[in-house]
């Protein structure tokens, strides 16, 4: 939980863990420590956990057991996905052209770029509305005979926009073409049934969604080719080498178990707050404007662009408050360059500078809205007083 006084508006960039994780996952530190793959008992006793975590996990989303990998967190299981998937189709000669958004999480956009710089790959990069979405009209035209993977974003990190999966999706199952979808965002309040989303392989993070760090959850549709990219043992059906991580796969399925059994309850709840706190700053802030789209947005999203400030000075003004927030991607932070994601989406350079993000979770409430709304105003008007 966060420090006493603290509100912490950050759950965009990780989520506190869950006490009911944390207390499943102790077992695997101490008691149960074994390797999954030796064949004595204490070696058994992990591998039965590992197997329990898997099958709950694969319940939740809709799937076999056998079409999840796990991962060491969210970047891994994109970059995974999009080199396993790209040099599979390559080497049983299918074509070398990739397709991704231009706002996607640098873990797929910069592997992309890997792959179009150094090995041969040709990359469509798909424009965006003012609102952040993808036109599925530009995705059909983007399409080729030789296309083999695309890769979009179920939601946008830094300004909270939910894509138009299905459509997405669909267009890609009608050309033959497999769909990945970085889920790792929208993971809290989306339902992560594979089926109903579409996609042929989709990314998570377990800390996103009040699980531990370093850990993710990359699922595979059966029949998608992949090939793998940490090599050297068995492990993970031959597709991800390394002695499993069964401590974090048990905490990741009881969170993911857990998130999704409260999602609508808790899903109501954040969309009636994120509605106070837009409305609220958008009433208090003389010239700040919403990013992202307006109703197609994360239920936990709000986002800002706030002109005549910088971006730092509103953070650590709120932080000496006590309000923990971000200016977008945590990934990112410490950059000097405008975000990419607000560059695509044609928010002028000026303007980007003043992007700030809050992003709820189960801790907060009204009195949390309402600390922010008192504070927020007065810094905004000294920091452009200067």
């Amino acid at each position: 939980m966060s420090a006493p006084n603290i509100v912490y508006l950050d759950h965009a960039a990780t989520t506190p863990m869950r006490p009911e994780v944390l207390d499943a996952m102790l077992p695997y530190f101490v008691q149960h420590y074994g390797n999954p793959s030796s064949l004595h008992r204490v070696g058994r006793e992990a591998a039965k956990a590992l197997r329990r975590a898997r099958e709950q996990m694969a319940d939740v989303l809709g799937c076999s057991p056998n079409e999840l990998i796990v991962t060491g967190g969210g970047t891994e299981a994109n970059n995974l996905a999009l080199r396993g998937v790209a040099l599979a189709q390559r080497q049983r000669g299918r074509g070398r052209h990739l397709i991704v958004s231009a706002v996607e999480h640098k873990g797929v956009l910069e592997t992309a770029y890997q792959l179009r710089d150094c090995f041969g790959f040709e990359l469509t990069v798909l424009p965006v509305d003012a609102a952040g979405r993808v036109d599925p009209v530009d995705l059909a035209a983007a399409i080729r005979p030789d296309t083999v993977l695309v890769s979009i974003m179920a939601a946008n990190n830094e300004v909270g926009t939910l894509q138009p999966l299905a459509d997405l999706s669909a267009i890609c199952r009608e050309r033959g073409v497999p769909f990945h979808c970085d889920a790792v965002q929208a993971s809290p309040t989306l339902s992560l049934r594979v089926d109903g989303l579409g996609v042929d392989l989709m990314t998570l993070a377990a800390h996103k969604f009040y699980g531990p760090k370093g850990v993710g959850l990359l699922y595979v549709r059966r029949g998608v080719p992949l090939m793998p990219q940490i090599t050297g043992g068995s492990q993970e059906n031959k597709r991800r080498a390394g002695t499993e991580n069964v401590a974090g796969a048990v905490g990741m399925a009881t969170a993911l178990a857990l998130s999704q059994a409260e999602r609508d309850e808790e899903a109501q709840r954040l969309a009636a707050l994120r509605e106070r706190l837009i409305e609220g700053v958008l009433a208090a802030v003389p010239d700040a404007y919403l990013t992202g789209h307006r109703s197609e947005r994360m239920v936990n999203h709000a986002s800002f662009v706030v002109r005549g400030v910088e971006a730092e000075g509103m953070l650590i003004g709120l932080d000496m408050a006590g309000i923990c927030a971000s200016s977008g991607s945590a990934c990112t932070s410490g950059a000097h360059e405008p975000s990419h994601v607000l560059t695509a989406m044609g928010v002028p350079a000026m303007d980007a500078v003043g992007h700030l993000r809050l992003s709820l979770g189960h801790s907060n409430t009204d009195a949390d809205v309402d600390r922010v709304l008192a504070v927020l105003p007065g810094l905004v008007e000294r920091l452009r007083r200067g």
